[in-house]
Formats: structure tokens, C-alpha cells, sequence
């Protein structure tokens, strides 16, 4: 304490002209129009200034927070938009005469609507991804189909997803008949063209031509019989000259698929336990 008063009795005369220099400079500004209005202009622009440098680092702060708040926005928009957009099209959407002869074909299955979530066309093996799983009872071994005709079977499932090994992949095969005939077949698909499958299998004295129809033949727990599945596009004998091989082109657009159901037989238990006892 002695020091300190030592050190402002040594530097009191600085204080004093700090001091003279303030009352000086607050009588200059308050007693003179001209220097009072230069320092109000040029305190106002500075704490304008102040205000604005404020004004932007909250902004800035804020800037996280608020784009969380419009990404929120804006996917409900999307969302929102999504369901009005099916809402019209169910609400125009006119039934063809396909999708009411396969509604009518799976009315006894249990019928769980899925959405595709995942797929693709370009391999050997394509397989789609489903958003149903287990808890919504999806099963291996369920059959798929869109509104245009069957699309594959159910092979592996998860809590809240589903895999299905689809028409396009090497590894598919489904009993399919000549409609209006008791001629049947294995549709298998080779790769190549996404709308073209091969139907073997056919009897060289079957009567078939082009354009006509494929559908399921219904010999297995499956697909129920008389699923559409395409057109006849071409006829050719088999390598071993047995039988014919008929390509098919298929209804169903996999590149397009969006909506599907996935096909419960609620007698596919008792069928297998049949086909077991018989082995």
C-alpha cells in the first residue's frame, strides 16, 4: 500500500493532465453546437457499427440452429408432398383389367403392402429390399407381386426388412403355364434384357404361338394359379430338341417398381408338411 501511494504521488501529474484534457474535451463538446453535434454523429455511427458486429456474430451463432430447423421443414414438405402424391394418384389411378384379375386371384392370401427400397436390374443376381420384416409378418418363402404381375419370392428376413430374390436374377426359378392350356414350365431369366425371360420345359407337341399368354400355374405354396406374367415373344426348341423354349416378355417393368405386396398362404404350412410326409 505504501508503494502504491509512493507511485501515484511520483506519476499525480499525469492524472492531473488526464484529467484537465476529459473536463477540457466534455466542455468543448457540451458549451459548442458545432463539436457537440460532430461527436454525437460519430458516437452514433460507432455504436452503429457496434450494434451491427452484435447483430451478425449472433447470426452466426444462430446459423447452426437454424439450418437444423429448415432441413426439418423442408423433409416434412417433402414428406407431406410424397403422401398428397399418392393420395391423387389412388385417387385417379384406374384399374386395369390385369390388376383386377390379380386381386381377385390373391383375395384368400394374406396380403402385406411394401414399398421397394432397394433394387437392381444390371446384375446376374438382382435382388430387392424390402421395408417389411418379421414384425410385420413377413416369412422366407412368401411370394412378391406388383399390380403388373409376379415379381419374386421372399428369401431372407430381418425385424423391419425384407430380401426377395426377384424374376431377374440366375438363381430364380417359377412354375408358369401356357394360359388356357395344362402346359407348364420353369421361367428362368439369363441376364441381358430386363423384360425378357425364358419359359423351358414347354412339349414339342404343345400347340403355342406368339402372343400367347404366361401366367403362374399355381404348382406350388407360392403364387396362386393365374398370375399374369407376359406375352410370348419368340419360339425355339430346346439344346436337346425334347421340348420348346419360349421366350417370354415379361409385364412387369423392374426398373420402375416401386409398390408391391408381399402373399402369405395361410395353407402353406399344411402343403409342406404334406410335401414332407411324402419324401
Amino acid at each position: 500500500m505504501h508503494d502504491f501511494i509512493a507511485w501515484l504521488k511520483k506519476h499525480h501529474h499525469w492524472f492531473v493532465f488526464l484529467l484537465l484534457e476529459v473536463t477540457s474535451l466534455m466542455m468543448l463538446f457540451r458549451f459548442n453546437t458545432h463539436h457537440n453535434s460532430a461527436w454525437v454523429t460519430q458516437a452514433n455511427n460507432v455504436a452503429g457499427v457496434i450494434v451491427e458486429w452484435e447483430s451478425q456474430l449472433l447470426s452466426f451463432t444462430r446459423l447452426r440452429t437454424v439450418n437444423a430447423q429448415l432441413t426439418e421443414e423442408n423433409l416434412a414438405l417433402q414428406l407431406s408432398n410424397e403422401r398428397m402424391r399418392e393420395v391423387i394418384d389412388s385417387l385417379m389411378h384406374d384399374s386395369t383389367r390385369t390388376e383386377r384379375l390379380l386381386a381377385r386371384r390373391i383375395s384368400p392370401y394374406l396380403q402385406i403392402p411394401a414399398k421397394v427400397i432397394s433394387n437392381s436390374v444390371r446384375r446376374k443376381n438382382n435382388i430387392i429390399t424390402l421395408n417389411r420384416g418379421s414384425q410385420d409378418g413377413v416369412k422366407p418363402e412368401m411370394g412378391v407381386v406388383s399390380g403388373t404381375g409376379p415379381v419374386g419370392i421372399v428369401y431372407a428376413v430381418s425385424r423391419n426388412y425384407s430380401l426377395v430374390l426377384p424374376i431377374l436374377n440366375a438363381k430364380s426359378n417359377i412354375s408358369c403355364r401356357l394360359r388356357g392350356t395344362d402346359y407348364f414350365g420353369s421361367l428362368a431369366w439369363r441376364g441381358g434384357d430386363v423384360l425378357e425371360a425364358f419359359l423351358g420345359d414347354i412339349p414339342n407337341h404343345a400347340k403355342c404361338n406368339v402372343g400367347d399368354q404366361v401366367e403362374t400355374s399355381g404348382f406350388s405354396s407360392v403364387f396362386p394359379a393365374g398370375i399374369f406374367v407376359g406375352t410370348v415373344s419368340k419360339i425355339n426348341n430346346s439344346p436337346d430338341g425334347q421340348s420348346y423354349e419360349l421366350t417370354v416378355r415379361l409385364s412387369t417393368d423392374f426398373a420402375t417398381l416401386r409398390n408391391v405386396t408381399i402373399l402369405g398362404n395361410p395353407c402353406k404350412a399344411e402343403l409342406d408338411s404334406l410335401a414332407i410326409g411324402n419324401q
